[in-house]
């Protein structure tokens, strides 16, 4: 499977969508439109063996809950990524058995290494 999970309205969602010249076997799912379902999170903490890793503490919700003076568990995580699409660290890529979270320089550059092996 490749899929991408994105939010069409973000600048840096856009740019790296553009800059890897996605091919046309990816499934695109803006995470606004479509919210992300419990079975797809599970699919993507089974590939992360994370929620947090999956979570976007810069979110303005994130600042507004003052989510970063509490202790989160994982089940917090979730919950919350399942909550609303901006806890949602984007962009999210599933390529077969590998996943690329967020938008880190690292991160763009090994999800463009492994689209070309």
């Amino acid at each position: 499977m490749k899929k991408v999970y994105y939010l069409s309205t973000c600048d840096t969602c856009k740019r790296i969508l553009k800059e890897i010249e996605l091919a046309s076997d990816f499934v695109k799912q803006d995470v606004k439109k479509e919210a992300l379902t419990e079975v797809q999170l599970e699919e993507l903490y089974a590939l992360s063996q994370s929620y947090e890793s999956l979570f976007n503490k810069r979110a303005k919700r994130y600042k507004e809950q003052d989510l970063k003076n509490k202790s989160l568990s994982e089940a917090d995580y979730k919950n919350l990524l399942l909550e609303h699409y901006t806890f949602l660290k984007r962009p999210v890529f599933v390529i077969e058995d590998h996943i690329f979270i967020g938008n880190s320089k690292k991160t763009v550059e090994a999800l463009k290494k492994q689209l070309n092996s």
